[in-house]
């Protein structure tokens, strides 16, 4: 049995000090007082919360950060960087991560659950979904050479997009990931993505398997048309306005904003696209916290030099501007877990016991949750050294 002793945020509340029993991999009693029982392993820190979940990410392993790499790059060596941002993610206090879209999460997940692999439980989308041309199909290469070496698949009517949802379900995919509306493009525009009929499908079909729909959506009509087809989550979601929100509010729709990846400058300079990112790091935001979306942390990074794993704890620093301390805590811990339907993201009895133990505060300073500051993570029954130790 491990006892975690300290100041507590269960996923909701703070219990200024209090204990934290784990047994196995599951929480079995949080007391508000110090309780130790005889046998007990026992660690003490200054802050001790669940562990945090990166609700959307990419194992993409490449150096250069661009669609033509994240498809060249080499499947031995994203399974080799990977397998080693994985312990990274852990050591920084993620226990929770959700890949949406590459090569190789499926199998990182499946390694790490049989404990052949150091890292967070992932779930992994297998491959994305996307329309021929679209933002996810790199244009420099025939068409038939792209697919072959694409992490999505090409679809382009509800038939094939069906077919599609079939196949990441055959890769052992756990969620949906689908691409509603391109990014953006030199032009000064937004590439085009599903229409709403084959959103539809894809929805219906993920549905039908018990898996959710996650749907990159940059402007109105892409996130209402993700919204009309029934999708879970919204990732990114640039353009929301009143309307979108409303709705998305009334079906519980969760919303991923990924402000971490649009602090990063990227290509040649845009004046749409950064009178884009400058409107959602202000107006979208607004939006979204005055009509009380339910807001998951998710920041897009992939694993590259300028978007490397290890620094995910950013996008909570960042929500931290439109929110207290403690909501920006729920981001990335309780409602990233309800987003992706993960028994965790709370320390009650029954939950998983996936746990972090800091030093510092981070209700008074959001940079508290960084990899430096990070003592422990308790996982699967099992107590990791965190980045916070290594540095001491």
């Amino acid at each position: 049995m491990i006892a975690l002793v300290g100041k507590i945020f269960d996923g909701e509340k703070i219990i200024d000090k209090g204990t934290v029993l784990i047994e196995g991999s599951s929480i079995i009693k949080v007391t508000e007082d110090i309780e130790i029982p005889q046998g007990a392993q026992v660690i003490k820190g200054d802050f001790i919360m669940p562990g945090m979940i990166d609700a959307h990410m990419h194992f993409f392993g490449v150096e250069d950060d661009n669609v033509l790499a994240w498809n060249l790059v080499n499947e031995i060596d994203v399974a080799i960087r990977s397998t080693r941002d994985m312990e990274k993610l852990l050591r920084s206090g993620f226990t929770a991560v959700r890949d949406l879209g590459s090569k190789v999460a499926v199998r990182l997940s499946y390694l790490q659950a049989k404990g052949e692999i150091i890292g967070p439980t992932v779930i992994a989308s297998g491959y994305s979904l996307a329309i021929t041309g679209g933002n996810d199909d790199p244009k420099d290469l025939p068409l038939d050479i792209a697919q072959k070496l694409s992490y999505s698949f090409y679809c382009d009517s509800p038939y094939e997009c069906r077919k599609a949802v079939r196949k990441v379900i055959r890769q052992g995919a756990g969620v949906v990931k689908v691409y509603a509306s391109g990014a953006f493009s030199q032009g000064g525009r937004i590439l085009p993505g599903f229409s709403l009929d084959e959103l539809k499908a894809i929805v219906d079909e993920a549905h039908r398997a018990g898996l959710k729909v996650a749907s990159h959506a940059y402007g109105k009509e892409a996130i209402m048309n993700s919204i009309l087809a029934g999708v879970d989550t919204i990732e990114h979601g640039l353009g929301i306005d009143e309307e979108v929100a409303e709705m998305m509010k009334e079906k519980e729709i969760c919303y991923v904003p990924t402000l971490s990846t649009y602090e990063i400058p990227f290509g040649l300079p845009n004046p749409y696209r950064e009178n884009l990112i400058k409107r959602h790091f202000n107006e979208d935001m607004r939006i979204a916290v005055n009509h009380g979306l339910l807001i998951a942390a998710g920041t897009d990074y992939v694993g590259s030099k300028k978007r490397p794993h290890g620094g995910n704890y950013r996008e909570a620093v960042l929500l931290a501007k439109y929110m207290s301390n403690l909501e920006a805590l729920k981001t990335i811990t309780s409602n990233a877990a309800k987003c992706l339907g993960l028994n965790s993201g709370y320390l009650r009895e029954g939950y998983r016991g996936d746990v972090i133990v800091l030093k510092g505060d981070p209700l008074n300073n959001i940079e508290d949750l960084s990899p430096s500051n990070v003592l422990y993570v308790i996982k699967d029954g099992k107590i990791f050294r965190g980045y916070g130790l290594y540095q001491d």
